[in-house]
């Protein structure tokens, strides 16, 4: 049996290694049009940064590794140009010479991946504008900055004293994954740095009030944004530089210019072969990686998968479901019944030195949506034990079922211990659980790696507080008129207030409870909601109705944010 794979990278590179592991007697041939059969695309803005030196350490297999460890057959530059589903045939086209061969299948599976937008906007063909999708994309950008022009030439030399260094500058265009992660990468490189974004967030998987975080975290680190602010058209400026003009009329001067717009499914090829396309744009496939046509399969960033939590159909561009895709696709062929259970969207992006990451729906799809059975909660626990040194908090939304507890998302940004615990909610929701299931998770425990009621403990904890009315919660958009407690000391308040607050600090709470009305709904704060819980449980055991305002002060900071 013959399986031709078109496209390299994740899905296809690692579709054509199971496929072997299963079937030694299989004929493979992977046709990458790039240069390169598998490589680190998710390292190309660390490589521009200078972190990664080596653009070697990029490439993850070379054709003579697949040769040599696997016996598949790899044609790099080599493109494939039109399928004959009847006939079972491709044709494919060597990019270096122009010369056309056609090749039969028995199983054919699309990685075509995704391509850069790059709308036609007037310029956008300007020398020195780039995008950062492959690796010769990341060469290209790095041999600008050391010599694109007479000026970054001299500035890449610059080994002279003087007090005032001349500036480079550079402007980002879009606030996803490559955008934020390139803009942090060229402050290290000593530009300064404009990100521009049509949208009013970056990280658009982030609900706005977290994004708002990340924001204040980039321009802390030297970031300058412009946010709902599209680019209207690039200009040259005086010495070889760059002009960018944005639709709110400003203009950015540059050196460089990266565009990270995102990307678009590749399906050209599959719809020149009259293969179903689905509602988001990507090609079809069912469970199995099947597309409409039963011996052609498609893996990666050109399809479309279902959101395991939602149910809609989703395009994902990560490495993670893309390797799995392509694991699955290689069992199929080789005639096992694995299945692809859709996605959920986790993933993680390195924001100087913190982190921002995200597993399952946000809040914003859910309205969207019109899905009103959900709550929400904010928590700021420690990353390990506090009196371990070192330990930095965590902030930490959870979304969860109000009818039943069930996991829906969540959402962490902080310095130390993100990953593991979006990670592990991550696996909580890939298995159906529940805020309840949170609460008894047995997790590892050391005072410098965590504590031992584990922020991801301390979640489902707090969740199913809400959840049995222990803890009824409230939040910032909705105090309107209410009766607002704060508990914290006197210090505290010196430093940050809410207005129109009635202040009794929880020492003095139980002896001051004639100062507060029975026939008003209360809402209790502190400075993260620990102190609120217990005044709250103080309150409703003595008759009153009250609720905390889930997060405390800290979450207020988040929405103050969102409102500004």
């Amino acid at each position: 049996m013959k399986t031709i794979i078109v496209g390299g990278v994740a899905g296809g590179a690692s579709c054509a290694a199971r496929l072997r592991r299963l079937d030694e007697s299989a004929e493979i041939l992977i046709v990458e049009r790039g240069p390169y059969v598998s490589y680190a695309n998710c390292g190309l803005p660390y490589h521009v940064g200078g972190v990664i030196e080596k653009e070697s350490s990029l490439l993850v297999a070379s054709p003579e590794m697949f040769r040599g460890f696997f016996a598949v057959e790899v044609r790099t530059g080599c493109e494939a140009i039109r399928i004959s589903p009847d006939k079972k045939t491709v044709e494919l086209r060597d990019v270096a010479t122009g010369a056309v061969t056609t090749e039969p299948y028995d199983k054919l599976v699309l990685s075509p991946g995704a391509r850069s937008i790059r709308p036609p906007l007037p310029g956008i063909d300007l020398p020195g504008i780039f995008q950062l999708r492959t690796v010769p994309d990341a060469r290209a950008i790095r041999e600008w900055i050391e010599k694109g022009s007479e000026f970054l030439a001299g500035m890449y030399r610059y080994s002279g004293f003087q007090t005032v260094r001349p500036k480079t500058r550079a402007v980002v265009v879009g606030g996803g994954f490559i955008g934020v992660e390139t803009a942090e990468n060229l402050i290290h490189r000593g530009f300064e740095v404009t990100l521009v974004e049509m949208a009013d967030q970056v990280l658009a998987p982030l609900d706005a009030e977290m994004a708002r975080v990340v924001e204040g975290y980039l321009e802390r680190h030297g970031v300058k944004l412009a946010l709902k602010d599209g680019v209207a058209a690039f200009e040259k400026g005086d010495g070889g530089a760059l002009r960018v003009r944005t639709q709110s009329g400003k203009v950015y001067p540059a050196d460089v210019v990266i565009l990270a717009l995102g990307v678009r499914p590749d399906t050209e090829l599959a719809r020149s072969a009259g293969l179903a396309i689905g509602e988001r744009g990507g090609i079809r496939v069912d469970d199995q990686m099947r597309t409409s046509d039963p011996n052609i399969f498609a893996v990666g960033d050109a399809v479309e998968v279902k959101d395991v939590v939602t149910g809609e159909a989703s395009l994902v561009a990560l490495a993670g479901p893309a390797n799995r895709q392509g694991r699955i696709a290689a069992d199929v062929i080789a005639g096992r019944s694995s299945r692809f259970r859709g996605t959920q969207g986790t993933a993680i992006i390195g924001v100087f030195a913190a982190a921002a990451a995200w597993t399952g729906v946000n809040e914003k799809t859910l309205k969207r949506r019109g899905d009103s059975d959900y709550e929400k909660i904010y928590l700021y626990p420690n990353s390990h034990a506090g009196y371990y040194p070192g330990a930095r908090p965590i902030a930490i939304k959870v979304i969860f079922r109000k009818s039943d507890g069930r996991l829906l998302g969540a959402q962490g940004l902080g310095e130390d211990g993100v990953d593991k615990r979006i990670s592990t909610i991550a696996m909580a929701i890939q298995m159906g659980a529940t805020v309840y299931d949170l609460e008894e998770a047995e997790l590892c425990y050391a005072p410098q790696f965590g504590s031992a009621k584990d922020p991801v403990n301390f979640a489902g904890m707090v969740a199913a507080g809400v959840l049995r009315n222990d803890m009824p919660v409230s939040h910032w958009d909705r105090v309107d008129g209410a009766l607002l407690l704060d508990v914290r000391g006197a210090q505290e308040l010196a430093v940050e207030s809410v207005p129109g607050a009635i202040n009794i600090p929880l020492p003095q709470l139980r002896a001051r409870l004639g100062e507060l009305p029975r026939d008003r709904e209360i809402l209790t704060i502190c400075r993260s909601g620990g102190r609120a819980y217990f005044a709250a449980r103080i309150l409703q055991q003595n008759g009153f109705k009250a609720r905390v305002l889930s997060g405390g002060m800290l979450s207020r900071t988040y929405f103050q944010l969102l409102e500004s």
